[in-house]
């Protein structure tokens, strides 16, 4: 594990060095949850649609957020492959596991700022727009936000693992707009219903943002919450236990 947390440091310097981050990071989701707000007080006040109030929106932008985060631990894990960067650290005793969260554990916590940056502004423009947000339920997604972390950054790193710089960052975009869809960032699946709600519950995405979402109500119940967050849990169990393999076995390939 000493292994792992020396390469973390290193990763999370070469993050922080990296202007992208503070834009994903900081900028991304202030603009998104000022737009967004911005189309919600267009709508007419006798709408019933209540996706882009703020209680609403917060989780769907944390969410989303990680998409780009995803994106993101690809392009850093493909470059490293591309600049022979990791051929040469296969020489010394470092194992997959190793870097598998030499990589995912400083965008984990990438995610988890960036959910307290959001956290931030929501309160603000929560208090602007006349709305109340329970600190509790903000602090519990909070949480929420670093298991769906390890999803989203386990993901974009088995993406940066088997795909060339120039797919990956093509593959997560692919991602980005699918999951985002169908993890009902922009629409209500629930109400909709039918074919679309089966869809989007073949996916994780979706149960990431119901989990978000649910933790800033307060809405513990086994369908609100507690089922949408053990899918969370198997869901990055699964998509960890792969980056590693597929890391070992393109650690192997590359030295031979």
């Amino acid at each position: 594990m000493k292994r792992a947390l020396i390469f973390a440091k290193r990763n999370m310097t070469e993050l922080l060095r990296d202007p992208l981050s503070y834009i994903f990071c900081l900028g991304f989701p202030i603009v998104m949850l000022a737009v967004m707000t911005l189309v919600n007080e267009s709508i007419p006040a006798e709408s019933s649609m209540t996706l882009f109030r703020i209680d609403n929106l917060y989780g769907g932008i944390v969410i989303f957020g990680q998409f780009f985060i995803m994106l993101s631990v690809s392009l850093r894990v493909a470059s490293d492959r591309r600049s022979a960067f990791l051929i040469r650290l296969f020489a010394t005793p470092m194992k997959p596991f190793d870097f598998t969260a030499g990589y995912i554990l400083p965008m984990t916590l990438t995610c988890v700022m960036q959910t307290l940056v959001s956290f931030c502004a929501s309160y603000v423009i929560a208090a602007i727009t006349g709305y109340s947000l329970p600190i509790g339920g903000m602090l519990l997604s909070v949480a929420v936000s670093a298991l769906t972390g390890v999803f989203f950054t386990a993901l974009g790193f088995i993406a940066g693992t088997l795909l060339s710089d120039h797919a990956a960052p093509a593959f997560c975009s692919i991602l980005i707009s699918v999951g985002s869809f169908l993890g009902c960032i922009w629409f209500d699946a629930d109400s909709a219903g039918g074919v679309l709600l089966t869809a989007c519950r073949v996916l994780p995405f979706y149960y990431c943002t119901k989990a978000v979402r649910a933790a800033v109500a307060l809405d513990i119940t086994a369908s609100s919450f507690f089922i949408p967050l053990a899918v969370i849990a198997g869901s990055a169990a699964v998509t960890l236990a792969i980056a590693i393999a597929a890391f070992h076995a393109k650690m192997r390939s590359d030295n031979n």
